[in-house]
């Protein structure tokens, strides 16, 4: 006993010498380092049904081929309809990823009671008014006003208007998705109308279309109240960007908010974009992720490829699985980007999903058709029989596409005999409206109401899987970020 106590004196005096000068502060930073970042990257594909995602890997790669979203390693199919519809709309199905919470079709991140109440018309029947009503819901917290909460960054991304129902419900809390103004009015720090759950910084980037929600009528705008919303940004010290050019000008590493409106309404598809003018989704998110990274905290970011959408509602599907494959691209950069400071993604959680399905279909026995590319059409050609490779005839004696709708605007009243010269390169043109079932008025396909696709990887990662609610989802990405 002597002998050991001895030795802890003299281990006890050499710790002294070694640390003589040291503070207190010393020996606890030394003692406990500090924590490394948690950052969330959430993609959301609008509209990306697993038809979709599976015409979209065809087009791109071929059968054999596979998307990036193809490789996560832990997945899930996603339950989505709303509080009061089999087929909700994206509303309620991102207000449920971000809140955890059922609500109604139209309405963004409020109780399940909230009633979605359609805005009035202005006295010149051209704005939008406010009319939800003063005791009709309550805020329910949003996963980004609990990643500000918690310190994190924060950032939205788009290509849709910012103030679209995906982005929207992030970052505001209304009765209807069309009260685009209100919306805007939630993002701009310190202004009338703005969500102070957000904090006294508010989000931290913000990039999409949308600028006429921004500006008043006497700049082409659609405010009624008067006010520049982008010069209040700027006020706010946002550094902003209205193209391409101004966009990469900016340099992150010297810039704490970024905003960036890129067009008065949605941006373009990809397949009509500029890219002298308009950034990519993938340009887009890597910036982000430049000025977000910075916040030793970690940051919360959300992706939208919402074009995807759109273009399916046209039942144009060549912009669909063009869009799909530019929102694989934003993954594929953001995994890269995340790897350079998190190689393992030990402290980076990525999850990629759909807020709902469309009625996109693969017809026929076709056989397989490789990807698409100059003088093939891929997926986007008519049905060959996987034999003969003869094309297949309906009973009329018409060939038919292999992408169709269950609904859409292109329905042939009466018999199809009329088409039976319809080929390769009618159904694999750009602008070509693939044939549907029913018949709607143009751009008014419907979604669907089939489970959706998640994919996810690193932290947290693990616990995505089965068949699991939308509103499960808010809880384990929750967990992961520890939120």
């Amino acid at each position: 006993m002597k002998r050991n106590g001895i030795f802890s004196a003299a281990i006890s005096a050499a710790i002294a010498v070694l640390c003589s000068g040291c503070t207190s502060s010393d020996t606890a930073a030394t003692a406990t380092p500090p924590a490394p970042p948690q950052n969330v990257i959430f993609f959301l594909g609008d509209g990306m049904g697993m038809t979709t995602m599976t015409a979209a890997r065809i087009y791109a790669v071929g059968e054999d081929g596979e998307l990036t979203m193809d490789t996560l390693p832990e997945t899930a199919f996603v339950k989505t309809f709303s509080n009061d519809a089999q087929v909700t709309d994206s509303a309620p199905s991102m207000s449920a990823y971000m809140t955890g919470v059922k609500m109604n079709n139209e309405v963004l991140s409020m109780s399940p009671a909230t009633q979605a109440i359609a805005p009035l018309l202005d006295v010149n029947g051209n704005a939008l008014v406010n009319n939800c009503g003063a005791a009709n819901g309550t805020p329910v917290t949003t996963l980004v006003e609990l990643a500000k909460a918690k310190g994190l960054s924060t950032g939205v991304v788009t290509t849709t208007r910012v103030t679209h129902a995906t982005p929207a419900a992030t970052y505001s809390h209304i009765c209807h998705r069309d009260l685009e103004n209100d919306i805007a009015a939630a993002a701009v720090p310190g202004g009338a109308g703005y969500n102070s759950a957000l904090g006294t910084a508010g989000l931290d980037v913000l990039l999409g279309g949308g600028k006429q929600f921004f500006v008043p009528f006497k700049d082409g705008g659609k405010r009624t109240d008067g006010r520049d919303l982008i010069v209040e940004m700027k006020a706010k010290n946002y550094a902003y960007a209205s193209n391409v050019t101004e966009l990469n000008a900016i340099d992150a590493s010297k810039t704490d908010r970024l905003f960036g409106l890129f067009t008065s309404s949605h941006m373009s598809y990809d397949l009509d974009r500029d890219p002298s003018k308009e950034p990519s989704l993938a340009e887009m998110t890597t910036k982000a992720m430049e000025v977000l990274s910075k916040n030793g905290k970690g940051y919360f970011l959300m992706v939208e490829g919402g074009r995807i959408d759109h273009a399916l509602h046209e039942t144009t599907a060549k912009k669909a699985l063009q869009d799909t494959l530019a929102f694989d691209n934003a993954i594929k950069a953001a995994l890269a980007k995340a790897r350079v400071s998190d190689p393992t993604l030990a402290n980076t959680l990525v999850v990629v999903t759909a807020d709902h399905d469309h009625t996109l279909v693969l017809n026929g026995y076709a056989k397989r058709t490789g990807k698409t590319a100059a003088g093939n059409p891929g997926v986007l050609g008519v049905v060959k029989n996987y034999v003969s490779g003869a094309t297949e005839k309906d009973l009329d004696g018409a060939p038919y596409s292999i992408i169709g709708f269950g609904n859409g605007e292109n329905r042939t009243q009466g018999s199809r005999a009329s088409m039976a010269g319809m080929d390769d390169s009618v159904t694999g043109a750009s602008l070509f409206h693939q044939e549907a079932v029913v018949r709607v008025t143009a751009g008014n396909e419907t979604h669907g109401g089939a489970d959706v696709f998640l994919g996810a990887i690193g932290k947290g990662a693990d616990t995505f899987n089965g068949t699991i609610d939308n509103t499960k989802v808010f809880s384990l990405v929750k967990t992961a970020a520890g939120l």
